[in-house]
């Protein structure tokens, strides 16, 4: 494979529009090149490209502590690793099995006319609304002959006005008309904002970048949650904070949980309430990643969160991005590619079909790291309170827009992988699974606490 053929160029599209100073020179060091997987899409480089970024910005807090840099390194298989991780589950897992079939109300069907749509049931409620919006059974022969009944558009505006999950394929052309891909078009791949006053904070003590630093994950599946493992890895304190009455799926959970603590509050009873408010006033980070004014209603709004705790840096993932017609829309990793035009080149508009990675939802998810890492340091240099913002979607078409690579594609094997790979002792029993793929020559990544079962701990931080 090339020695990182396009990575460096990505870098710096990343980097450039947040970071003063664009790219440190000779900081950081790429290996191995696209194609890893089976697509033309430049998805491993991408990867790469955007986990190196966020090793900059930990090196430039970093730098704030100690005065000094470290070289940063990345191997773009490992990279495009990262983005099936959950695959390399081994061993027992907490609070899951193995890697479960997503069922027949997930996936692609042929609408009426030849067009296509991709229906998403991924949680139980999901998946029964689907079946009644259709009146057909959860079985692949009865769903398709439902969908083949509908016109695919009526269809997705039926799915929308039911606060279901589904959408109809789009070439990229398409989706760069639409309303939606049009007030995308206008935001950019990271999104970061001043949106409060606040003194300067200097980073707490201790001996990695983020040590000290406390975030909170509201979060699930599958972006949101490696948002908040990615700043976990640095040394962050991260809790996350589990519904009960709200499904997750079990492997992503063991996947995302580790280096994080695992606290249950309902935020609809008032003492439950209390208790994140308080958990608010001590953290410093907020990722959330519920439907686009879920939590207001709550009276967690981003206004309500930095009254709280000014200062906050505040973390909103979606799927469809958080303006225009389509930002209260539920999505998912599927939805974001169907939209986008991912399906229709990757599959062709007759047949269109899914990457072989989950490459919209970890790379959101590291870009998610990525701007909240940059709004610490600028914190710590001029202070404020912080808004970063991506979407499923904008990373999509981030993709799209980058050069296609041809070639035979390579492949991805424990042995390979081996270097990455750790072992970590739970609750359930040893875990074998990938770890931190971003290698940083002074303070390595590494998760300090081991993936839990959801609720394990009491809504209480540990010391600084």
């Amino acid at each position: 494979m090339p020695m990182g053929a396009a990575a460096p160029g990505l870098l710096g599209e990343v980097l450039l529009p947040i970071r003063a100073g664009g790219v440190p020179r000779g900081e950081v060091v790429f290996r191995g090149g696209d194609p890893v997987f089976a697509t033309r899409l430049r998805i491993g480089e991408a990867a790469a490209a955007v986990l190196s970024a966020c090793g900059v910005a930990v090196n430039d807090l970093w730098e704030l502590r100690t005065g000094r840099r470290q070289s940063v390194e990345i191997e773009v298989r490992a990279a495009a690793a990262a983005l099936i991780s959950f695959a390399f589950l081994r061993g027992a897992q907490p609070d899951a099995g193995l890697v479960r079939d997503a069922g027949p109300m997930t996936a692609l069907y042929p609408a009426k006319g030849g067009e296509w749509v991709h229906l998403h049931g991924g949680f139980p409620h999901l998946r029964d609304g689907l079946l009644d919006l259709l009146g057909c059974q959860n079985e692949p022969a009865s769903i398709g002959a439902a969908v083949a009944r509908f016109d695919a558009q009526a269809l997705e505006d039926a799915i929308a006005e039911r606060n279901l999950c589904g959408a109809r394929v789009r070439e990229a052309s398409e989706w760069a008309s639409h309303p939606q891909g049009r007030a995308l078009a206008a935001q950019p791949l990271v999104e970061i904002r001043r949106v409060g006053d606040a003194p300067a904070e200097a980073l707490p003590p201790g001996d990695r970048p983020l040590s000290g630093l406390r975030v909170l994950d509201l979060t699930r599946v599958l972006a949101g949650p490696t948002c908040a493992r990615a700043l976990a890895e640095h040394g962050a304190d991260v809790m996350r904070v589990h519904a009960a009455h709200l499904p997750s799926v079990p492997p992503f959970v063991v996947d995302t949980g580790h280096g994080k603590l695992s606290t249950e509050l309902d935020l609809r009873v008032p003492e439950e309430a209390e208790r994140f408010r308080s958990l608010v006033r001590e953290g410093d980070v907020v990722s959330r990643g519920y439907r686009a004014g879920a939590l207001e209603k709550l009276g967690f709004g981003l206004e309500e969160l930095v009254a709280l705790r000014p200062g906050l840096v505040c973390v909103a993932i979606n799927c469809y991005g958080h303006e225009g017609p389509w930002r209260e829309r539920a999505g998912w990793e599927q939805l974001a590619q169907t939209v986008t035009g991912i399906a229709a080149e990757q599959g062709g508009r007759e047949t269109p079909g899914l990457l072989p990675a989950a490459a919209t939802d970890y790379t959101t998810g590291y870009l998610a790291a990525l701007g909240a890492l940059v709004a610490l340091q600028r914190r710590a240099r001029e202070g404020g309170s912080w808004e970063v913002r991506v979407s499923l979607a904008r990373t999509g078409m981030w993709l799209l827009g980058q050069s296609r690579v041809d070639g035979t594609p390579g492949f991805l094997n424990d042995e390979l992988l081996e270097p990455y790979f750790a072992t970590t002792k739970t609750a359930a029993g040893p875990v074998r699974h990938l770890g931190p793929v971003l290698g940083l020559s002074e303070t390595p990544a590494r998760w300090a606490r081991p993936t839990v079962p959801l609720g394990s701990h009491p809504p209480i931080w540990p010391d600084r």
